[in-house]
């Protein structure tokens, strides 16, 4: 497969404190800032014309599910079918603890695999708690840092309020990374679009550099 800019994971957390219309606002969220004009432009117009994309569900240790696997998306038609493979996403996995560990863990096999190569890969971790199963996040995190991915979060803060501040102690990391926050999932949508917005901004930037 030829070459793309950008490898992306997108990690949902299905852990219990996610219920399942917070799951719905967080699939149908998704795929209405993938279809923003913004985000498809900047995904399709880099260097290559192409990025390669993935979907993994996660919650406590052992259960992650990679739900759409990875898919080259070099047109607008493949953009809108990945979309929509995004809303369809059905919830298969328990409603079980809070595994961050274990979640970077599979995200990090999911890369491992990407059957094209890409300039730059980021995972894409969504979640409203910290960890509290499974191994530590920070190692994990460290290894993925040191192979030059980039971990950047969405944290949904009706839970926890200082979720932030744990993100970017535990698990952001990478070149460029960040943590963006939304009040909860009735603004995830507006909370995904800027942070794809944003990635691909830095990317095209370390891209073209």
């Amino acid at each position: 497969m030829e070459p793309v800019d950008l490898a992306l994971v997108l990690a949902f957390d299905c852990s219990a404190s996610v219920n399942l219309n917070e799951f719905v606002l967080m699939t149908t969220g998704t795929a209405a800032a993938l279809r923003d004009e913004d985000v498809s432009a900047g995904l399709l117009n880099g260097p290559t014309g192409a990025v390669l994309v993935a979907l993994l569900l996660w919650s406590g240790p052992g259960a992650q599910e990679v739900m759409v696997d990875w898919t080259r998306i070099a047109s607008p038609t493949e953009l809108a079918k990945f979309a929509q493979a995004v809303e369809d996403v059905p919830r298969v996995l328990p409603a079980g603890t809070t595994a961050i560990g274990e979640a970077l863990v599979a995200c990090t096999r999911l890369l491992a695999v990407q059957p094209a190569d890409s300039r730059r890969q980021i995972i894409d971790f969504v979640g409203d708690g910290r960890s509290n199963a499974g191994i530590d996040p920070e190692p994990v995190r460290d290894i993925l840092v040191a192979a030059d991915v980039t971990i950047n979060g969405l944290c949904v803060l009706h839970e926890e309020a200082d979720l932030v501040e744990s993100y970017t102690r535990e698990v952001i990391g990478g070149p460029g990374a960040f943590a963006l926050q939304c009040q909860d999932y009735a603004g995830f949508a507006d909370a995904m679009r800027q942070k794809l917005a944003r990635e691909i901004a830095m990317s095209r930037a370390i891209n073209l550099g």
